[in-house]
Parts: C-alpha cells; sequence; structure tokens
C-alpha cells in the first residue's frame, strides 16, 4: 500500500482546506527554518492521516519516525524515540489517545521545552537528569479525539480533523492507483468503485485491488463500469456500499427489536459482534446514509432505512405506517 501513498502536497487528493491551510504553515516553517509547530490529526480510520503525516515530513525534508500510543507501555520507551530525533524532525505517534499517563507526563516538557526529564538510579542514590532535545515536531493521529486529555490536547499548535471524501474525490485517487499500478480504467469504472468506498480511500484503494482480481481472472483488459459492478457484486456490496454485516445491523434491528430503540450492548449481542467494532467501523457510515440514528434510548431505524429494506427484501413485512400511507 506504500506504493500508493501520495508523497507531496500537489499529489495529495482531497481535504482541499487542510491542504491550503497546511502549505502556509509549511512555507513558513521553511522560510524561517524552524520546526513545524505540533500536529494533531483526528478522524475516521482510513481517511490519510498517516499519508498526511509523511506528506509533511516529506515536504520539509526531513526525517520521519513513527510509532504507536499502544506500543509505548513504559516511559523508557518514550525515551529511547525521543533521544534518537535531530533538529527538525518528526515524531508521528498513531493512536495518541492509547498513550499511557506515565508517557504523557514525560512528553509534556519534551513538546513544550525541548527537555527529557529522567531518574537515574534507583532508591536514595538516585537523581534526576535533564536532556536538552533537538526541536522537533510531534504529529499524533487518534480516531478518538475525545479520549486525548485537556492538558495534552491543548499543546498541539495545529489540529486537522479529516472528513470523509467525496465521490469526485475518490474516483481521482482510484484513478491515480491504477495509473500506478500499471491498470487501465473507465472514469465510469472508478465512479462505480468510488461509490461504494464509503467516503475512505484506504477502502477505495483495497477495492480497487479487489477487482483488478476479477478483471485478471476473467481476461478483461480494462476495468469498465461493467467489470467493476460484477465484481462487487461478487464481493456482496450494494450501490450504496453496504456490506452483508451492514444490512444485517439494519434487519435486526428491525426484526427483533421492531426498528429500535436498543442499546448498543444489546445489539452487539444480537449481532455476535464486539460493540466497539459496530460503534467506530459501522455505525459512523449507516448514520451518515441516513439508515440510521443514535438516541437517548438507543439505536433506531430512519424513514430512508425502511425504504432501503422494502427494495432490497421485499419479502419483508415491515409493520410501519409508512407503507400505509
Amino acid at each position: 500500500m506504500d506504493l500508493l501513498r501520495p508523497k507531496t502536497l500537489k499529489e495529495y487528493i482531497g481535504q482541499e482546506d487542510i491542504k491550503r491551510e497546511l502549505e502556509i504553515y509549511l512555507s513558513a516553517a521553511k522560510a524561517r527554518n524552524e520546526a513545524l509547530d505540533h500536529v494533531l490529526l483526528t478522524g475516521y480510520p482510513g481517511l490519510g492521516k498517516t499519508t498526511l503525516a509523511q506528506v509533511i515530513a516529506h515536504e520539509l525534508g526531513v526525517n520521519f519516525k513513527i510509532t504507536s500510543g499502544a506500543t509505548l507501555e513504559r516511559p523508557g520507551d518514550l525515551a529511547a524515540i525521543l533521544t534518537t530525533l535531530e533538529e527538525r524532525d518528526i515524531l508521528f505517534i498513531d493512536e495518541i489517545h492509547r498513550l499511557p499517563r506515565a508517557c504523557e507526563e514525560v512528553l509534556y516538557p519534551a513538546i513544550e521545552d525541548f527537555v527529557l526529564d529522567l531518574v537515574v538510579g534507583k532508591g536514595p542514590g538516585a537523581r534526576a537528569v535533564r536532556l536538552k532535545l533537538p526541536r522537533f515536531t510531534l504529529i499524533g493521529a487518534t480516531t478518538r479525539p475525545g479520549l486525548i486529555s485537556a492538558p495534552l490536547r491543548d499543546r498541539f499548535g495545529i489540529v486537522f480533523k479529516l472528513e470523509f471524501y467525496s465521490e469526485k474525490a475518490l474516483a481521482r485517487i482510484i484513478a491515480r492507483s491504477a495509473e500506478i499500478l500499471g491498470l487501465r480504467i473507465t472514469p465510469e469504472g472508478a465512479q462505480v468503485i468510488a461509490s461504494r468506498s464509503r467516503g475512505t480511500p484506504r477502502i477505495a484503494n483495497r477495492l480497487l485491488r479487489r477487482v483488478r482480481d476479477y478483471a485478471e481472472v476473467n481476461g478483461s483488459r480494462e476495468i469498465s463500469k461493467e467489470v467493476a459492478e460484477k465484481a462487487l457484486a461478487l464481493m456482496d456490496l450494494d450501490p450504496l456500499g453496504l456490506s452483508p454485516l451492514d444490512r444485517r445491523i439494519l434487519l435486526t434491528i428491525l426484526e427483533k427489536f421492531d426498528g429500535g430503540p436498543v442499546g448498543l450492548g444489546t445489539l452487539a449481542t444480537a449481532l455476535c459482534e464486539d460493540p466497539q467494532t459496530l460503534e467506530d467501523i459501522y455505525e459512523p457510515y449507516l448514520i451518515r446514509c441516513g439508515l440510521l440514528r443514535r438516541t437517548r434510548k438507543g439505536r433506531m431505524l430512519t424513514e430512508r432505512a425502511y425504504i432501503y429494506l422494502k427494495q432490497v427484501s421485499p419479502e419483508i413485512p415491515l409493520n410501519n405506517n409508512l407503507w400505509e400511507n
């Protein structure tokens, strides 16, 4: 997948407002020959947070070091990384909301005063040592910004929230990826894949690879609209991009809970799925499509969901006033 990642802002498709603002900050940092201010990137998985961080490093011409909040278990783990940084380097911490509290305390003086406070030795002979760090840029990425502590969040000078991509932007991403992979694809074929990509570049590139497999096995020289539709139908993705589990969620709420409301835990039990997976992966897109809504009492189907279910499963009797009018 690294092959498909853009390396410059010019190659990076979508997120136009962020790109315009970021270009100013990058130009200013390069003109002053200073490290870029610390950056926090938020947004759902697959929207390009890691890619954007790598683009920033490439545009500044500095080293890029990557780690994850989940892998930094002790302050010493973080200290080992910080002491290897050079002037203006970028340290990227993915899932920064999972950073342990002890590591977070070490990070505060590192990103604010560019110093590292360590305790050497144990017991009565222990002593505090302060190491000077080069001025570096911390880029944190998270899918759950609400879980980041306020003191850490306030230390980021630049905060961007990545939004879901339009089908037009996704079609451009697919066309670019197809060119890199040496594939022939028609604009209509790219549009079909884009419409089922749930507004996410990661999914768009994954679907492109699967459609490529289908086209090669069936002897198609290019990915046309017809080829894309057949390949995606084989994967059981409907025109909205809904997967079998998406439809199971809607049907379960309808058939077992009379359209809702139903609590997340109860719904997860009925589906034999993890509640966190439903909430983080599937619910956001169903809500974006207008098929599901969250209420204080639980999850409920919308009128659009009833219409959708009637279209995909016309044999299902729906006891709803929507069909009596």
